[in-house]
């Protein structure tokens, strides 16, 4: 079972993830092709629901890229299926206890490690041997997200079978009584992030973020995050066509 995102991880390498928030098999081909370490199909804040998201990592096969979904909730249902249906991992939003991290990684876990169920009806065809190397190779990424969560980082980090945490730092944010935004500065939910971060490397995990701008993404990289998203296609899409247009009208 070839998994990219877990091979640069293996080199000492950090990762880099592409967003996808566009229910588009085309734009999700064109992404994929992008030289992204991995590819996060959103179903929680993305127009994209379980439908589109099969055949979005359909078109992404030709890619050697890792697939990975972010669900829209701690649910064991949709978890499930989208591993079945050949995501390589899964992003879960909000996750703020050590028994809701439990609960999300029971979900990506075959027994006796998690209570899975078996059914890989597409998995299972496109990873030989699926169901032996599956607990092996599954990437669980629990979100850190809210003031709770960040207090509750050791009891996070510390489940067993947990892949690494992300932080959404917008979410982050409001829950601390600040406004929305990715690649923030010095202040309190920077100290947060770091924290989390710090948490997280004691606890022999991954870390990873979202992220608007390369050069913040770097940065992280140095401070030792694992894993950064590079903002999403739909702002992607919107900054280089703003930009052509500014260039024509200038």
């Amino acid at each position: 079972m070839i998994n990219r995102l877990r091979e640069t991880w293996n080199t000492g390498k950090p990762a880099l993830n592409g967003w996808l928030a566009i229910p588009s098999t085309f734009s999700a081909e064109i992404m994929s092709h992008q030289s992204f370490d991995s590819i996060t199909i959103d179903l929680q804040h993305g127009l994209t629901d379980y439908s589109i998201a099969v055949p979005m990592m359909q078109a992404m096969s030709a890619s050697d890229a890792t697939m990975l979904c972010r669900v829209p909730w701690l649910e064991a249902g949709i978890i499930m299926k989208l591993l079945d249906a050949g995501a390589m991992g899964i992003i879960c939003p909000m996750i703020n206890s050590r028994e809701e991290a439990e609960e999300f990684v029971g979900a990506t876990l075959y027994s006796p490690k998690g209570y899975r169920s078996s059914g890989p009806v597409r998995a299972n065809i496109i990873h030989p041997d699926y169901h032996n190397s599956a607990n092996d190779q599954i990437i669980s990424l629990a979100m850190i997200e809210t003031e709770q969560a960040v207090e509750n980082a050791e009891a996070i980090c510390s489940t067993p079978g947990l892949t690494g945490i992300y932080v959404g730092p917008s979410d982050l944010a409001i829950s601390m009584g600040e406004g929305p935004g990715l690649d923030r500065g010095p202040g309190k939910v920077y100290d947060a992030i770091q924290h989390v971060l710090t948490t997280a490397k004691a606890s022999g995990i991954r870390a990873g973020l979202h992220c608007m701008d390369p050069e913040y993404i770097k940065k992280m990289y140095k401070c030792g995050f694992d894993f950064a998203s590079l903002s999403n296609d739909v702002r992607l899409l919107t900054q280089v066509v703003t930009s052509q247009i500014n260039a024509v009208r200038s």
